[in-house]
């Protein structure tokens, strides 16, 4: 019960209408750098290329890829389009 009131604080938190500002919203569960397993469940997204990124974001998107967090994370990037999320995994990638 503990972890579900932890999601849905953090999926409330972090609004796809944030991600229009860039990455920042990202950085309170994958940390500063991108560093970070978000919430114990995720890959550490700064070892990951430009490309498995775009790949994961669109993935989570349309429901094609993630694990424990794939419903968090759907949420997040539902209202991203294709050149928000190139953009935010160049900015992750810079």
């Amino acid at each position: 019960m503990k972890t579900i009131i932890k999601i849905v604080a953090v999926a409330s938190l972090m609004t796809p209408a944030v991600f229009a500002a860039g990455t920042a919203a990202c950085k309170g569960c994958h940390g500063a750098n991108f560093e970070k397993v978000a919430m114990g469940k995720s890959k550490v997204v700064k070892d990951m290329s430009k490309e498995d990124i775009v790949k994961a974001l669109k993935g989570y998107k349309d429901g094609s890829y993630g694990g424990a967090m794939k419903t968090i994370m759907k949420g997040q990037v539902a209202s991203l389009d294709d050149a928000a999320i190139e953009a935010m995994a160049a900015e992750i990638k810079k």
